[in-house]
C-alpha cells in the first residue's frame, strides 16, 4: 500500500512557529470548546494568524483528524483575537503529539464505496446554522472528506 504523510512539513511548521518544544496534547479542540467572535477580548496579529490558518489548512491534505478544528479557527481570519490564537495553538500542540499521523491506503482492501455524514444541529451559537461533515471510503481507504459551515439555518433535524 501507500502511506502519504507531511511530517517533515509539520516539523517545519512547529519550528516556523516556535511550537516545537510546547507540551503535546491528545485532541486538537476540547469537547466543549466554542468559540465565538470574542470582540472584546485582546486582537492579535492579523498577519501572523492568517499564516497560521493557512499553514494547517494546506495540512488537511493528509491529515483529516484536524479538518474540523482547523476550519472552525478559519472562520475568525478577519478579526483574530487571543482565544482563537489559543484554538490554533491547540491544533498545533496535538500536531506536535502526532506527527507520523497520515493517510493508508491498501493494495489489499475490497473496491467497496461507502460514506458518512452528521451534523450538529444548530451548533454555531452566533448564527445558529449547523456544521456539517461527510467522509468517504473506497474499502478501507479514505478518499474524501469535508468539513464546512452550512449556507442556511436548519429548521429541523428531520
Amino acid at each position: 500500500g501507500t502511506f502519504v504523510h507531511q511530517t517533515k512539513y509539520t516539523k517545519d511548521l512547529l519550528r516556523r512557529f516556535k511550537m516545537d518544544n510546547y507540551k503535546p496534547i491528545s485532541t486538537p479542540i476540547g469537547s466543549t470548546a466554542v468559540l465565538d467572535p470574542d470582540e472584546d477580548g485582546e486582537a492579535v496579529d492579523q498577519k501572523e494568524f492568517r499564516s497560521m490558518v493557512g499553514s494547517l489548512l494546506y495540512l488537511t491534505a493528509s491529515r483529516p483528524d484536524i479538518q474540523f478544528a482547523v476550519c472552525l479557527c478559519a472562520r475568525f481570519q478577519a478579526s483574530p483575537r487571543a482565544s482563537h490564537r489559543q484554538a490554533v495553538k491547540r491544533i498545533m500542540r496535538y500536531l506536535n503529539h502526532t506527527l507520523e499521523f497520515g493517510i493508508w491506503y491498501s493494495t489489499s482492501s475490497s473496491i467497496c464505496l461507502s460514506g458518512y455524514s452528521d451534523a450538529d444541529f444548530g451548533g454555531c451559537r452566533i448564527d445558529r446554522k449547523s456544521t456539517s461533515g461527510t467522509c468517504h471510503f473506497l474499502g478501507t481507504s479514505l478518499i474524501e472528506w469535508s468539513s464546512r459551515k452550512q449556507s442556511s439555518v436548519a429548521q429541523s433535524t428531520a
